[in-house]
């Protein structure tokens, strides 16, 4: 018996609801192995539609859902994206359907080890410098999950590691991985127009440490180590402070990132800026330890990672300007996080769909910091509200626009930044489409300049 089958049971029958890339991969992976299977979408044309139709015997339902149609199922995939509360889902459930998840149909069939990476903010960062680290290490690695190429998309017989982002909701309807090592780095709220409350969120995301042999956990982050509990059985520790396993210390004027007390790598000599990408760092290392990469293949990779397009990424410097896209900030903790990680004085352009978050914790990043605040998208006065008390506030209709203000009111020596503490549906596909939009518009006024 394979796990997939130990996983579905005979004669399985999967609705799968919610395309796009997530979507598109289940359905793919089912198809290939003749497991029937459907699709249902709540959009009229969603993303990856037309490749779908293309798989023989897959009937394909759109603008809607339907419960007299996924009570065909034995089994439902519910993409990230899709709430569980609609009513749709909660009755198919109810009435005895399996929940699995993508996250499951990989673990079924992942034949090496798993690392894994939750957490508010820094996920992205984190996943792709432990890959980084397994491949300077000699290591046949993939990674992806929620960041890049969806899990299923990733089995390879000849791997020998998969490092998995994962995101809240494929944490909170998944059962069955159980990675080698697995990390939370941090908790903001986020995504509470999908969670019942903060509470909810964070408990979905501490799944990860109940399954994982090796729990990495932040001491820094009195939420997180709630999360990690009173045992320290395979646990592994880093914080920007002394008493971790993993942490910063001074020591000839210099920081150092160091393990147990051993100074092992100058902060000066990693490529990546502000300092929650130092508690990024040393995340990886102690993943990588965890995982029982080679040291100094892990502080290899560290010296050589640049960062990633759209966190924190220095687009141009003109006229003693600095402008940087940071638009994968996309709720409050990681947009405060990127405000104390620059000296300022900072522009900072922020807005979009704030996902029901509470915003007021950025005045307190702002103050001393940001010079001006230009607010744009579907929830730019809740932000001017948190802001105003502390922060000269503009507000204006799009990113086009909040540039052409950042043009006029910044000045020599300051940094514009792109954090918009908001998800980017208002206005951009996603948070790339924003940031590659961003970015071009800096480079055209570059260019004429």
């Amino acid at each position: 018996m394979t796990g997939l089958d130990a996983l579905l049971g005979n004669e399985p029958r999967v609705a799968v609801v919610g395309l796009g890339r997530t979507g598109v991969s289940v359905l793919r992976y089912l198809h290939a192995r003749g497991i029937d299977c459907l699709a249902a979408d709540t959009r009229d044309r969603p993303p990856g539609l037309e490749s779908v139709r293309q798989l023989p015997g897959v009937s394909v339902f759109t603008g809607g859902l339907s419960a007299s149609i996924l009570s065909w199922a034995t089994h439902l995939v519910v993409s990230p994206g899709v709430p569980l509360d609609r009513p749709e889902i909660r009755a198919t459930l109810e009435r005895g359907v399996a929940l699995v998840s993508d996250v499951d149909l990989f673990a079924a069939a992942a034949g090496a080890p798993v690392v894994a990476v939750t957490g508010s903010n820094g996920k992205s960062t984190v996943t792709t410098l432990v890959a980084e680290m397994a491949a300077a290490s000699g290591l046949r690695v993939r990674a992806g999950g929620n960041l890049g190429v969806p899990a299923l998309d990733l089995l390879d017989d000849a791997c020998q590691l998969y490092v998995l982002e994962l995101s809240s909701f494929q944490l909170e309807r998944s059962r069955y991985l159980r990675p080698l090592a697995g990390a939370v780095l941090n908790l903001s709220p986020d995504h509470l127009d999908h969670h019942r409350n903060f509470a909810a969120y964070a408990a979905a995301k501490g799944r990860l440490l109940r399954w994982s042999r090796w729990r990495v956990v932040n001491t820094d982050d009195r939420q997180v180590m709630q999360l990690a509990g009173r045992q320290p059985q395979r646990l592994v520790q880093f914080s920007l402070d002394a008493g971790a396993d993993w942490h910063l210390q001074t020591q000839g004027g210099q920081t150092w990132l160091a393990r147990r007390g051993e100074p092992l790598l100058a902060a000066a000599e990693i490529p990546l800026r502000g300092r929650h990408n130092l508690a990024n760092a040393l995340a990886a290392l102690a993943l990588a330890e965890a995982a029982g990469l080679p040291g100094e293949a892990a502080l290899s990779a560290l010296r050589g990672f640049a960062g990633l397009p759209h966190r924190m990424q220095t687009v141009a410097e003109i006229d003693g300007v600095t402008w940087i896209n940071d638009s994968k900030g996309t709720n409050v903790g990681a947009t405060g996080a990127a405000i104390a990680g620059l000296a300022g004085p900072i522009v900072l352009l922020a807005g979009g769909d704030g996902k029901g978050a509470d915003f007021t914790p950025l005045r307190a990043a702002a103050v001393g910091k940001v010079k001006a605040a230009i607010l744009y998208g579907r929830d730019r006065q809740r932000l001017a509200e948190a802001l105003a008390p502390a922060v000269p506030v503009t507000l204006v209709e799009d990113l086009d626009q909040a540039v052409a203000v950042a043009r006029r009111q910044a000045c020599a020596g300051d940094t514009v930044l792109l954090s918009p503490a908001c998800a980017s549906f208002d206005q951009f596909r996603d948070y790339q489409d924003r940031g590659d939009h961003f970015t071009a518009l800096v480079q055209r006024w570059q260019s004429a300049a």
